[in-house]
């Protein structure tokens, strides 16, 4: 079996693939540092709480924008798994061809994604992933990554408010029932989901009126995705395991 580890700034994602079909999931936090063994405990933890076996995993492949961790992460996965990981980064192979002026400055997991929606759901495509960032990626019919687009996450926003404006509490991110909100929580639920909303809608619509195709399916992933997505027709498909099924796919384009 194939363990998937997607290292965000937020959360630590993890899959465990039975060729290509999708046995476990997990998440941890990425918010503290740890040594390789707390992240072998926690990671052998949450794996045999999914009902799988450690001796079971045979190979790992790791993605991830969080450069402090991979030391750890690398020496837990050669120590608990007596494996080599596969690193998603420069030189690697995935299918796709990346035409941005610095093709090294795109984050792995945005090419993780690009590479499922593609392989998946075809192109070309708009790949929006709701995240710490909220980023939106355009990849054509022939499977080229063409441009992308970068904002504040939601709760990224949600947290900014309240962090910087003393009398702005800490809020739960959900769509309240009408925008015309009466009172402090609800009015920043109200701005935070529906700004969320207008925004996807005006960034997809202008990426399909700059790139010149106005038939582009539109695959949404992220914790948070599914809230956006229920509320906007913009959105094709949502699927919350995106992330994982790209890292699957590039690990069996090593083989």
């Amino acid at each position: 079996m194939l363990l998937t580890i997607d290292v965000g700034n937020t959360n630590i994602t993890m899959g465990v693939f039975d060729g290509e079909e999708i046995k476990a999931t997990s998440r941890m936090t990425a918010k503290r540092m740890r040594t390789a063994d707390e992240f072998g405990i926690d990671i052998c933890d949450m794996i045999r709480y999914n009902k799988v076996q450690i001796e079971d995993i045979t190979d790992v492949i790791i993605a991830s924008v969080v450069p402090d961790v991979m030391y750890s992460l690398r020496r837990c996965v050669e120590k608990y798994f007596r494996v080599k990981p596969i690193i998603v980064e420069a030189g690697i192979k995935t299918g796709i061809r990346i035409t941005t002026v610095n093709p090294k400055q795109v984050g792995s997991d945005r090419i993780v994604d690009a590479v499922a929606a593609y392989e998946i759901y075809g192109g070309p495509v708009i790949v929006v992933d709701y995240g710490t960032a909220t980023t939106y990626d355009l990849v054509d019919k022939d499977g080229t990554f063409l441009a992308g687009v970068t904002a504040p996450g939601i709760k990224t926003s949600a947290e900014a408010l309240s962090g910087m404006a003393a009398q702005l509490p800490q809020i739960e991110i959900l769509k309240p029932e009408h925008i015309l909100a009466k009172e402090t929580i609800t009015s920043m639920q109200a701005g935070i989901v529906y700004g969320q909303i207008g925004q996807t809608e005006y960034i997809i619509k202008k990426m399909k009126e700059e790139s010149g195709m106005s038939e582009i399916k539109v695959v949404a992933t992220g914790g948070l995705g599914v809230l956006i997505a229920e509320e906007t027709e913009v959105i094709d498909v949502y699927d919350a395991n995106l992330t994982l099924k790209g890292m699957q796919k590039i690990f069996a384009k090593q083989k």
